[in-house]
């Protein structure tokens, strides 16, 4: 039976052309090496070089085996080498930002699902609302940006999640509720109830209302999801967000969604940099996260 160290051994004989120099460079005595090649040749039955030649001359069984080992031991070593690598990416880091509160109603599922099969990762995440994200993660304060804007930077890749719309919520009682669709001009003198993120990184307000040159009345905001909710079915004024955000809330007839425009969609992407996108630790991820939303969100569209 053939193994790996015959091959390497008469790789590097032939390498070295002497059975004193392959000895050293395996760090054999020579007596073990000798006792190694003449186990070989008893179990392929024959020669595998001529002695006393210098440098050695292989017989054609000899070639036949180094050709061989011409083809494994590469093999061999990028095997060894993407071993290693998952071995490291096994144990890494994913330090997330988010630059989106509804995301939290997924993200903590899949991030839950995603440590089951990653378990030496370390998690952790920032809001990403009070500072810029994407110049932390280019500068690797950052493992990961949940985002739904692209700011195209060649060192960061922008892996697609999912395509999602923007709706305006409102109170059953609101004057706009009977639209079937809202027109920038119609917030004119509302007040935008938000989520606590810097205006110009809004959707609605860099997406729909800005091209328009249309400002709110006023803005309130909010920390989470079900206070917004919250605060419209109050008629303290109206929110623009996911769908799959309001699905539930406006089945059970506590607010009405209507679209903006023709409908406002938005693309969530995972921004990471381009030189890590490929290590299989963020691959899971991204599948974990499209598998977790296609699953379990309404009215979303894949990608």
């Amino acid at each position: 039976m053939l193994e790996v160290k015959h091959l390497r051994t008469l790789a590097v004989l032939r390498g070295t052309g002497s059975l004193t120099s392959t000895a050293t460079q395996l760090c054999l005595t020579q007596s073990a090496l000798s006792h190694q090649l003449k186990d070989l040749e008893q179990r392929i039955g024959a020669p595998l070089f001529l002695r006393k030649t210098r440098p050695v001359r292989f017989t054609a069984e000899g070639q036949v085996l180094l050709k061989l080992a011409d083809d494994v031991l590469p093999r061999l070593a990028q095997a060894e080498t993407e071993l290693a690598a998952l071995k490291e990416d096994a144990q890494g880091r994913l330090h997330m930002a988010i630059e989106c509160h509804s995301c939290f109603q997924w993200l903590m599922p899949a991030l839950k699902e995603y440590k089951i099969s990653w378990p030496l990762v370390t998690l952790d995440f920032s809001s990403g609302f009070g500072f810029e994200p994407l110049p932390a993660l280019a500068g690797g304060e950052l493992d990961l940006v949940i985002t739904s804007d692209i700011a195209p930077r060649s060192e960061i890749h922008y892996e697609a999640l999912f395509d999602f719309e923007m709706r305006l919520v409102l109170a059953d009682t609101h004057p706009l509720a009977k639209k079937k669709h809202i027109e920038p001009e119609d917030l004119a003198n509302e007040t935008l109830l938000t989520y606590p993120v810097q205006r110009q990184r809004m959707d609605v307000i860099k997406h729909f209302l800005q091209p328009a040159g249309i400002e709110p009345a006023n803005f309130k905001s909010a920390d989470n999801t079900l206070m917004l909710i919250q605060m419209v079915t109050a008629g303290l004024g109206v929110a623009a967000l996911p769908n799959w955000a309001i699905s539930e809330f406006s089945r059970q007839g506590l607010v009405v969604d209507r679209p903006l425009g023709k409908g406002l969609w938005r693309r969530l992407f995972a921004a990471v940099r381009n030189q890590e996108a490929q290590r299989p630790y963020l691959q899971a991820f991204f599948s974990t996260a499209r598998n977790q939303c296609h699953t379990h969100l309404e009215g979303i569209k894949r990608v």
